[in-house]
């Protein structure tokens, strides 16, 4: 973890990057470009981010080749969010890796868990994933489910709490 000064720097200058993003018409390749600068790494020419994307740190978030993120999505990443290679995520959908602590103590402290997105995922519209899940190769979490807890590789969960309503047997089989 970097010291509060480094990472409220971080946080300032990517959310006046976030701010440009999306206040303006850019082509793909800016998009990118933009992007990669938020997250201090390469985008690939293959990944399709829509407008308008969010973030709150942005630099721990990884992103693979192929990946599609549609328009809306929030990445709360501070405790780091990886989307694999392949990954489908969906409008409006939130992946998020902060957690405050229930003690009212310490409630406005953070607690950090990564969140994984396997590759080849789907994360549905509105759909929220929460601090610590990893969502499996090939799995789709539904439209507006709430996954609180590990997704399986090859499953279809949904609901709030989200859980499984199908194993994808035949990984060709739409849903």
């Amino acid at each position: 973890m970097l010291p509060d000064k480094l990472q409220n720097q971080i946080i300032d200058q990517n959310q006046r990057l976030i701010q440009h993003l999306n206040s303006g018409q850019h082509t793909q390749a800016e998009v990118r470009q933009l992007v990669g600068e938020i997250t201090g790494q390469t985008i690939d020419d293959s990944v399709e981010i829509r407008l308008p994307f969010y973030s709150d740190y942005g630099r721990n978030l990884k992103i693979g080749r192929e990946v599609f993120i549609n328009s809306k999505a929030m990445m709360v990443d501070l405790g780091g969010i990886t989307i694999a290679d392949h990954a489908l995520i969906g409008p409006g959908a939130y992946l998020i890796s902060v957690n405050h602590y229930l003690d009212v103590d310490k409630r406005r402290g953070v607690t950090l868990k990564p969140v994984h997105i396997g590759k080849n995922a789907w994360i549905g519209a509105r759909a929220v994933v929460l601090p610590g899940v990893s969502v499996g190769e090939n799995a789709v979490v539904a439209a507006g489910a709430v996954v609180s807890k590990n997704v399986a590789a090859n499953t279809v969960v949904a609901g709030v709490p989200a859980k499984v309503i199908k194993i994808l047997e035949n990984h060709k089989e739409e849903i």
